[in-house]
């Protein structure tokens, strides 16, 4: 495809009042955008030409990909390893995470805190009601999953506790 049949193609699509048009061919695609665009209504052209390139220039790249999938995986996996030793403590409910009763008052529970079952460790707000989030297992609180006055979903976990 030349120039003149590109220019010939923009026009068409210009008058025929589409507001976007893809072509795709063998070695080529083209995209032309018309309307009320950022630049001023203009027509916007997009043109790319897969550049042909060897296999074996592709292969390390893939290799690379493959092997950051891999030890990404494998962190993923050993981080989830060390996290089955813990209790994950989940919100019961959807709303908004407060980790203080209030402003001006200090957190119910840090990392390190020592808890036992019945204390309270958050409070979610649902619907202008704070509810108080109460611990169902003792132990030490190992690291907190929400940031303080974040949404929470049904069953996002929230804590994580170690029991011995």
């Amino acid at each position: 495809m030349d120039i003149k049949e590109i220019q010939s193609l923009i026009k068409f699509v210009a008058k025929s009042g589409a507001s976007e048009v893809k072509l795709e061919m063998e070695d080529i695609k083209i995209t032309i955008r018309t309307g009320a665009t950022s630049n001023g209504g203009e027509t916007t052209i997009v043109q790319q030409i897969p550049m042909a390139s060897a296999p074996m220039a592709q292969m390390p790249v893939a290799t690379i990909e493959t092997t950051a999938a891999s030890s990404e995986k494998a962190a993923e996996d050993a981080k989830q390893e060390e996290d089955a030793k813990y209790i994950t403590i989940k919100s019961p409910i959807i709303g908004t995470f407060y980790r203080k009763p209030s402003p001006d008052k200090p957190s119910f529970v840090e990392v390190g805190s020592d808890i036992k079952q019945g204390d309270v460790l958050c409070v979610i707000e649902a619907m202008k009601l704070f509810n108080d989030i109460e611990s169902e297992v003792s132990g030490k609180i190992v690291k907190i999953l929400v940031d303080d006055s974040s949404p929470v979903e049904f069953d996002q976990p929230l804590f994580l506790v170690d029991p011995s």
